[in-house]
């Protein structure tokens, strides 16, 4: 659970700050294409470390 808010906080970070840059620069379509690819990466680190905390645990089922 400390991941997941951890990962989500930050990726709230990331967006806050790109949409900051992308009001000054004028360059928003290419700020928000950036922070879907990081929100993207956040979404699959998570999926990444749920598999892997039931691996560890030998769980039937791996997938999240």
């Amino acid at each position: 659970m400390k991941l997941l808010k951890l990962l989500t906080m930050a990726s709230l970070m990331v967006f806050l700050t790109a949409g900051l840059s992308a009001c000054s620069d004028n360059k928003a379509e290419n700020a928000g294409e950036k922070v879907d690819e990081m929100i993207q990466d956040a979404g699959n680190a998570v999926e990444d470390a749920c598999e892997d905390v039931k691996e560890g645990m030998k769980a039937e089922d791996t997938d999240c």
